[in-house]
């Protein structure tokens, strides 16, 4: 917490004029004090320095845990393709990304120290930590379930991010309900539209509800308040314009809209089983 700003305006501000200058220099020194700390991290529109350290590290280790079993698949070969399609890399940013991947692939690879410079390039922020992770687990997941060779990869990328092994649970299991939720929707309406319209008033199938609950990590037995809590404060870690506002680079912004829809269509899905208005 920044107080110096606050400490110095409100000193300077009873100097010049008594209570009211010290009011006057305690809401300007707020105003310097949350000016600083919205510089902190990443900037809202990141150095090329930051992005070309976010990109390295996002693919690189991608790379690293496709080659954890062996053999690198077709499906996680994709799943990076299709994450570089989604950024739209073209020219030499994807062919820098694709060099990361396979730099990745290196017995030698130093996934440690690749991740201390990502941590320290995005200060730490745990939004954007907790993105870069889940980015990682669409190639975890590429081939339907996550081999003990690469969980032992993501709880190590874990650690060095800061989660625990009890988050790292967490966060695999809301990531294969999410994967389970999308992969049964073909039949029920599209990844855009959410849960409305004729699709709301149809039950959905109890397996699929299920998956809903443990995308926003609550359980059917959880009251309506606590639902909806859980809901906001997953919207709330992945709104595109928090992670914009933390440095979040512009490649990256339409899977953070994307992950917000996903967020969005499970709620709605609940809100509308539930009645909750």
């Amino acid at each position: 917490m920044r107080i110096w700003g606050k400490v110095l305006g409100a000193f300077f501000g009873f100097l010049l004029g008594n209570v009211f200058g010290l009011l006057i220099g305690l809401w300007i020194g707020h105003r310097f004090d949350t000016g600083m700390g919205l510089q902190t991290g990443f900037r809202r529109r990141p150095s090329e320095a930051q992005q070309t350290v976010f990109f390295h590290a996002t693919f690189s280790v991608m790379g690293h845990i496709a080659k954890a079993s062996g053999q690198v698949t077709e499906s996680e070969i994709r799943v990076a393709s299709d994450l570089m399609d989604r950024m739209r890399l073209t020219g030499e940013l994807r062919t820098r990304a694709q060099d990361s991947f396979r730099q990745g692939k290196a017995a030698d690879f130093p996934l440690r120290a690749t991740l201390a410079e990502f941590r320290e390039a995005c200060m730490g922020q745990r939004d954007i930590l907790r993105f870069f992770l889940e980015v990682q687990l669409q190639a975890a997941f590429a081939d339907g379930s996550v081999p003990p060779e690469e969980r032992q990869i993501l709880e190590v990328v874990a650690e060095e991010l800061g989660f625990s092994r009890f988050e790292l649970d967490r966060i695999l299991a809301m990531a294969e309900a999410q994967r389970n939720f999308f992969r049964s929707q073909g039949s029920t309406g599209s990844r855009q539209q959410g849960w409305s319209g004729q699709q709301a008033r149809q039950a959905p199938p109890r397996d699929r509800l299920k998956d809903a609950y443990q995308l926003l990590g609550v359980n059917e037995g959880d009251s309506d308040q606590e639902v909806k809590k859980a809901y906001r404060k997953e919207m709330a870690k992945h709104h595109p314009d928090k992670l914009a506002a933390k440095g979040l680079p512009p490649e990256m912004m339409e899977m953070a809209k994307q992950k917000a829809q996903e967020i969005q269509s499970a709620w709605e899905m609940i809100r509308e089983v539930r009645g909750i208005r």
